[in-house]
């Protein structure tokens, strides 16, 4: 495997074993099982390893960066609908600029950033982390979705409570907003039905198309094209969140980067308010 003879092997680990003043492994019944402290090392050897392949990858990012280029990743709610209108409308101002788009989880867009594989992600409320500056986009909100023959008496604004005992496809609470909603049907005290529990919150909204229950989404998804056959409805009382573009402290964005954050903040308005 290693492509080397075994006997230059054995010399390597036998200076290894010299320079550090201990046996690395016992040899028992003609095999070579590893003594204790070779395990203890090889725990840390590993985290080095992982630090050298981060190294490896920041490094071939950086050579591959194009100048007059936007990578740019955002969590699958954007992905669909939304980032695709806003790249088109700034490409008919800018044609000389090449993207490169990735749809990625909240905490997968932070490591490609501190890869460098990315200059900017996009989010729901991102937390907080070392290193990565957030940019504020615009507010949003949570929004209920039915099946388009479902209706609440006559009104135009629905309430956790009158979701109680309802067919309710949940969303996956591995990301913030996930966990926002999450934490705010468990203190309100509703009894929802949990018939389906999606990973992303396009495939919650096609799953009420098909009538399979009702479920709250981001109002991005709710906005975003596709499956005619849903009502929307805003949830009362509102809850808000923020949407903000992510980069790297250390790395000043381009000036291409910069003009295209602008250009989606004023997307990012039209759309929600249309």
């Amino acid at each position: 495997m290693l492509s080397v003879s075994q006997p230059s092997v054995s010399k390597v680990l036998s200076h290894a074993e010299q320079q550090l003043g201990y046996a690395l492994f016992d040899r028992v019944r003609g095999k070579l099982i590893p003594t204790p402290e070779a395990d203890q090392l090889f725990v840390h050897v590993k985290k080095v390893s992982n630090s050298i392949d981060h190294l490896r990858h920041l490094a071939e990012n950086l050579r591959t960066a194009e100048q007059g280029s936007i990578r740019i990743a955002a969590t699958p709610a954007f992905g669909v609908d939304l980032l695709p209108r806003t790249i088109a409308s700034y490409r008919e101002s800018h044609p000389e600029t090449v993207f490169h788009v990735e749809t990625l989880h909240h905490d997968e867009i932070a490591i490609a950033l501190q890869e460098s594989r990315i200059d900017v992600g996009l989010a729901f409320e991102p937390e907080f982390i070392p290193g990565i500056s957030r940019v504020p986009l615009a507010r949003s909100s949570f929004v209920a979705l039915t099946p388009s023959d479902q209706d609440f008496g006559g009104r135009k604004s629905v309430s956790i409570t009158d979701l109680d005992g309802l067919d309710f496809i949940s969303l996956d609470n591995r990301g913030p907003l996930g966990r926002l909603l999450s934490n705010h049907i468990e203190s309100s005290g509703v009894e929802v039905n949990h018939v389906a529990y999606a990973e992303t919150y396009q495939v919650a909204k096609a799953l009420v198309a098909y009538g399979v229950g009702v479920t709250i989404v981001d109002q991005v998804t709710a906005l975003s094209a596709g499956h005619d056959l849903i009502r929307r409805w805003p949830l009362e009382p509102e809850i808000s969140f923020g949407i903000s573009a992510l980069h790297l402290d250390n790395a000043p964005l381009s000036v291409v980067c910069q003009r295209f954050i602008s250009h989606l903040k004023d997307s990012l308005g039209r759309f929600l308010s249309g």
